[in-house]
């Protein structure tokens, strides 16, 4: 009987594993922070946020939409209450008419354009390769701070993804560089993926070069590709987080006299897709190195880089 007991405790362990490891540790922060969020709404105006009702998230979406918040984060808010309750035991049903109509309304009346972080054009990816170049510091930062500019532009790379890459990620062939992507956004199973970078004529912004020259002066063997310094230019054993990668690009940028204000870590990836599509790439291309499961977003980069090829207006000779 003991025996039988034990069992079932260690298969409820791993039941709680398997239900932890179902969603990514990004997704789960992210549950954690937008039910947060519900939850002070709920302290604040006396109500329950756990278990809670549609018309009372329904009141919630409402709130934030007094807040100039976009219609995609109402949603995912929705998404989070709903997962937590679920997680929690409770049921809450978010296709209620209350909330559904609601966000309808919402959407009528703000809109549903959305204005994401500008994409880092050529012009601008060498501005702030020239930045890093000519910045008074110690060579390795320099390099480092290169290398992650053009390797996560040249690979369309979600942020996460480029501070992901170990040494083992990394293969050198005679076209270019191998790079096995393990897990993404968009492969939470860790089937993973290859990019392919090749070799690119001016060496200077060639992703495949700068790389070898990060190997070389970091002396790195095993383990995270990119990595925090310690004090002075002292490489540490730490991975570097993927708000550094943001932080790096907006330091640049600042100092290459361009205002940063609108640009993020994804402006690699987005400028990649729209510099790729602008250079005629189709979309099954773009696709292939950006990892995207959708044609969606990568049409609306396609149909961005088109504005003026396409324009109408270059018909008319004036």
């Amino acid at each position: 009987m003991n025996d039988i007991i034990t069992d079932i405790k260690a298969l409820q362990e791993e039941t709680l594993l398997n239900l932890k490891s179902s969603k990514s540790d990004n997704t789960i922060r992210a549950y954690k922070s937008d039910f947060k969020d519900f939850s002070l709404f709920c302290i604040k105006n006396g109500f329950k946020p756990l278990p809670s009702e549609p018309k009372i998230v329904s009141l919630y979406l409402t709130s934030l939409s007094t807040k100039d918040i976009k219609i995609s984060t109402l949603k995912r808010r929705l998404v989070s209450i709903g997962m937590v309750h679920k997680l929690k035991g409770h049921y809450l049903d978010t296709k209620h008419p209350a909330i559904i109509e609601n966000l309808m309304g919402i959407k009528r009346r703000k809109g549903t354009i959305q204005k994401g972080k500008k994409p880092i054009l050529i012009n601008k990816l060498k501005s702030i390769i020239n930045a890093i170049d000519e910045e008074i510091c110690e060579e390795i930062k320099k390099v480092r701070d290169k290398t992650i500019i053009l390797i996560g532009f040249s690979g369309g790379f979600r942020r996460n993804e480029i501070v992901s890459l170990d040494y083992q990620d990394i293969e050198f062939v005679s076209e270019g560089l191998k790079l096995t992507v393990k897990r993404s956004k968009t492969d939470q199973f860790g089937e993973g993926s290859i990019k392919a970078l090749p070799y690119l004529n001016n060496p200077e912004y060639c992703p495949v070069t700068t790389l070898k020259k990060w190997i070389e002066i970091s002396s790195i063997k095993k383990g995270p590709l990119f990595r925090k310094f310690l004090k002075g230019s002292k490489l540490s054993d730490k991975r570097l987080t993927d708000q550094t990668v943001a932080l790096i690009i907006k330091k640049y940028l600042s100092l290459a006299g361009i205002d940063n204000k609108n640009y993020s870590g994804h402006s690699l990836r987005s400028g990649f897709a729209t510099v790729t599509a602008e250079s005629g790439a189709d979309e099954r291309s773009i696709m292939a190195m950006t990892g995207h499961k959708s044609t969606e977003m990568v049409r609306r980069y396609i149909k961005e880089a088109n504005l003026f090829k396409n324009n109408a207006l270059n018909k008319i000779k004036i």
